[in-house]
């Protein structure tokens, strides 16, 4: 696990460089991240350019456009117990 504080302007996907550029070096045997529609662009622009020293790979799960009420979202439910279980 790491973590990274950072100040309170900084974008999400941009904190997450931080944080992932702390778990390659910890991390050898991450090779999937699951992330939101928030982190989309550049990060994964970043983390496709790291492909060739590190095999990691950011997988945006997006919720379709169409859908106006509640749905579970594929991996989301896994993150979301994984929260609960570490409050």
């Amino acid at each position: 696990m790491a973590v990274v504080v950072h100040a309170a302007n900084i974008q999400d996907r941009d904190g997450a460089k931080l944080v992932l550029q702390r778990l390659r070096c910890q991390c050898f045997r991450l090779v999937l991240i699951w992330a939101d529609g928030g982190y989309v662009g550049q990060l994964v622009d970043w983390l496709w350019s790291l492909r060739r020293r590190s095999k990691i790979l950011l997988e945006i799960v997006k919720r379709c456009d169409d859908v106006k009420k509640f749905k579970v979202l594929p991996h989301r439910w896994i993150v979301e117990r994984t929260f609960a279980w570490l409050g």
